[in-house]
């Protein structure tokens, strides 16, 4: 992928370089793994739904950027960085980018403004994410 835009992060402080792990990597994917499939279960509420698979995709995103031979502590950045260690499009990152927001506004506002729609975006993009990890 763009190491280069990848080494840009690590020179302004947002990426750290670390070698990647296999073992840490089967983990992160086993774990999206789990949550994506009970993402899924419209049985769940909404605010569930959306819990398990923001935290999937925050998971793949990790394990790719992981595979990179990178970290970061920052959701939004490893987020931000999956055009490039995945190859995604701004259609992907869009949606990651949205749901960090409403995220953050449940986390510390208390506020989760998600409707249907959004979960579905969500577990699309997740489901892509799979896909290349």
């Amino acid at each position: 992928m763009t190491s280069q835009n990848l080494e840009n992060l690590v020179k302004t402080g947002h990426l750290k370089r670390e070698p990647g792990d296999p073992k840490e990597f089967a983990g992160l994917v086993r774990s999206a793994r789990v949550r994506l499939a009970d993402a899924h279960n419209s049985t769940l509420s909404m605010e569930s739904r959306f819990d398990l698979a923001y935290n999937a995709a925050h998971a793949l995103a990790l394990a790719a950027l992981r595979w990179q031979g990178y970290r970061s502590d920052k959701r939004y950045t490893v987020f931000q960085c999956v055009p490039h260690t995945l190859g995604l499009g701004p259609e992907v990152w869009r949606v990651l980018t949205l749901c960090h927001d409403r995220r953050n506004l449940a986390e510390y506002e208390g506020d989760l403004d998600i409707d249907e729609q959004l979960v579905n975006d969500l577990l699309q993009v997740a489901g892509a994410l799979m896909k290349k990890n």
